[in-house]
């Protein structure tokens, strides 16, 4: 054996061809699963696209490194799904671009966090995270208080998006700017406008305590408060799954 490998070795042409072989047979097998995407991707009623201030929280999630150390698909291991909540399914990354399912868990996996802590406890970790869990590793991020968002530009955002898939409609890349405004200022003439483009389940508050201003920690904590609840479908499956109970 060492004999052939040692003369595959030396024969440089068929060491090329060797390698094209072995690393196609990964290829194939990452590529052709893509072309039956249509079939297991999940149709639901109830799934949602994000809104401007949650896009604008998902890139600056990316900017900051944040999918490094969390990741944003629970398997069905007995022992995540028990830790975590309901396996992840595909319909919930369909409108994700790039999808952030990571790998790495230096930090809890965030796929169900939404809603799990109130915003004021989030706020409250980005700017330190050892207030409220003592043996975090966590970095703080406490600047995203002091940045002010940078809204005017998000119609361009949403409608790279809208090439990729993501149904938006040119009402929603029109108003996009004043709509990021609008859901973290409740009470407020844009709020109205922007519950009746997104509906009125949509989440409209102050995210980060402050309604005089709109800021990154807005746009971050608006995006955190939304993972996992663009569709109910992996609760009710896991609901039905136990028999409802």
């Amino acid at each position: 054996m060492l004999d052939k490998h040692a003369k595959l070795e030396r024969n440089a042409i068929a060491f090329v061809f060797a390698i094209i072989f072995v690393a196609s047979i990964g290829g194939i097998v990452e590529i052709a699963p893509l072309f039956t995407i249509d079939e297991t991707v999940e149709e639901v009623e109830d799934m949602r696209v994000y809104t401007p201030l949650e896009v604008a929280g998902r890139n600056i999630y990316i900017r900051e490194g944040c999918y490094a150390c969390h990741s944003q698909m629970i398997r069905t291991l007995q022992d995540e799904v028990e830790r975590y909540g309901p396996y992840s399914l595909a319909v919930e990354s369909q409108y994700d671009h790039p999808m952030l399912w990571g790998s790495k868990r230096t930090g809890p996996d965030l796929a169900r966090l939404g809603e799990k802590y109130s915003d004021d406890w989030h706020v409250a970790h980005l700017i330190n995270p050892r207030d409220v869990v003592p043996s975090s590793v966590m970095p703080s991020y406490a600047w995203l208080q002091r940045n002010s968002l940078k809204n005017e530009d998000m119609d361009l955002h949403l409608a790279a998006l809208r090439k990729v898939g993501v149904p938006y409609t040119d009402e929603m890349i029109e108003n996009a700017a004043q709509d990021t405004y609008g859901q973290a200022r409740p009470d407020s003439e844009p709020a109205d406008a922007f519950l009746e483009r997104y509906g009125e389940d949509s989440n409209v508050r102050a995210f980060d305590g402050d309604p005089g201003r709109l800021t990154e920690m807005d746009a971050l904590v608006a995006y955190l408060q939304i993972l996992g609840r663009l569709t109910d479908v992996a609760h009710q499956q896991a609901s039905n799954s136990t028999g409802g109970e």
